[in-house]
C-alpha cells in the first residue's frame, strides 16, 4: 500500500460488497449496508447510483469483463467465510481477531457476533481511515477494539495483549485477503503465533496459488488481474502450493480442515449456475484448527511451501 494511505484493495472489496447489497434480496448472496459508508465519496456515489437496476447491470458487466471471476469470487468467499464464522461461534468461541481487517464490517453486519469480542488488527493508515468514517456513521463499537499493526514489521501478539486479547482462551483468527501482500517471513511469523494460541481455536485465511507469482500455472483471466495488481502499488508477494498447505500448517501448530478455490466456493454459494463463471480459481480460502504443541523445524518437507516474486534480496524459500 502507499505510504500514509488506506489500502486501495480494502476499498475495492468494500465496494464489491456494497454493489452486491444493492441487488434485490432474492438475488444477492450477502447484505452489507455498512460498506458504502466506508467508501470515498465518489465511489459511494457510484454504488448508490448502481441501485438503479439499469445502472447496476452496466457496472457489474464492466467489472466482470475487466476482471473475470473476481467479483463473484469476493462475494462467494465472503458468504463462505460468514458461514465458517457462524460455525466457530456455535462451538463457544467468543473472541475473534481480524488480521488485516481493512473495511470489513462483520462486527456490525453479522448479528451472531454481537456478543463476541472483536479485535481489528490493521495497518495504522487503513485503521485510522476506517475509524474516521465509522465516527460519521456512529457505529456501535462496544464489542470492538482497533489494534494498529504493520505485519511486515511485527506480529500482532504484543499489541493484541495490550488491547485485552486473552491468548489462553480459544479464539477465532480471520486473515482474509492479506497473505498475498506480505513477505514469506511475515506470514511465517504470524502463522507461528496463531499456532501458539489456545488449542481448538480456529484460523480462517485466504491465499493465492504460488503458480500465479512465477507463471508456472495458468488460470483464466489471470493476466488482467496481475496487470491491475502491479499498477495498484500493492503487488502480490506471497503464495502457497495447495498440495503443500497441510504440511506448511502442521509445522506451525495448525491442522487443515478445509481448502477451497474460487470454483469450489462459488459452486457452494451459487449452485450449478456457478459452473458458467470462469476466473480467479487461483484464489483460495482455507480453515484450520489450532492444535499447538508442535516444535516447528525449518528443515522439514514443508519448507518450500511459500513462494513469491523475487526482490529485495530475499530467497525464494524460508
Amino acid at each position: 500500500m502507499r505510504v500514509g494511505q488506506a489500502s486501495r484493495t480494502a476499498g475495492f472489496n468494500a465496494a464489491l460488497r456494497a454493489f452486491e447489497s444493492t441487488r434485490r434480496p432474492t438475488a444477492r448472496l450477502i447484505y452489507d449496508p455498512f460498506a458504502v459508508h466506508l467508501l470515498p465519496k465518489r465511489l459511494a456515489a457510484l454504488v448508490r447510483l448502481a441501485a438503479v437496476p439499469a445502472v447496476g447491470k452496466v457496472v457489474v458487466n464492466f467489472v466482470d469483463r475487466r476482471w473475470p471471476g473476481m467479483r463473484s469470487s469476493v462475494i462467494a468467499r465472503t458468504w463462505l467465510i460468514d458461514g465458517w464464522l457462524a460455525d466457530a461461534v456455535e462451538t463457544g468461541i467468543d473472541q475473534m481477531v481480524l488480521l488485516g481487517a481493512g473495511f470489513d464490517t462483520r462486527a456490525w453486519r453479522l448479528p451472531f457476533l454481537a456478543r463476541t469480542r472483536v479485535f481489528e488488527v490493521d495497518h495504522p493508515a487503513t485503521s485510522a481511515t476506517k475509524q474516521n468514517r465509522l465516527a460519521r456513521l456512529q457505529a456501535n463499537r462496544d464489542h470492538l477494539q482497533f489494534v494498529p499493526v504493520d505485519f511486515n514489521r511485527s506480529t500482532a501478539a504484543e499489541p493484541l495483549a495490550t488491547a485485552g486479547f486473552d491468548s489462553s482462551r480459544r479464539a477465532l483468527v480471520l486473515w482474509d485477503g492479506v497473505t498475498n501482500y506480505l513477505q514469506p517471513s511475515a506470514v511465517d511469523a504470524t502463522m507461528r503465533w496463531i499456532g501458539s494460541l489456545a488449542r481448538r481455536g480456529q484460523l480462517i485465511f485466504t491465499y493465492i496459488h504460488a503458480g500465479v507469482l512465477d507463471g508456472t500455472v495458468h488460470f483464466d483471466g489471470m493476466g488482467a488481474v496481475m496487470q491491475t495488481v502491479n499498477r495498484s502499488g500493492e503487488p502480490w508477494t506471497f503464495g502457497l502450493e495447495p498440495a503443500l498447505v497441510p504440511a506448511y500448517l502442521h509445522e506451525r501448530g495448525l491442522r487443515l480442515m478445509n481448502d477451497l478455490n474460487a470454483d469450489d466456493y462459488r459452486l457452494q454459494a451459487m449452485g450449478p449456475k456457478a459452473r458458467r463463471i470462469k476466473g480467479y480459481a487461483f484464489y483460495r480460502a482455507a480453515r484450520a484448527e489450532i492444535v499447538g504443541s508442535i516444535k516447528p523445524s525449518f528443515a522439514s518437507p514443508g519448507r518450500n511451501a511459500g513462494r513469491f516474486r523475487q526482490g529485495d534480496g530475499i530467497p525464494s524459500d524460508f
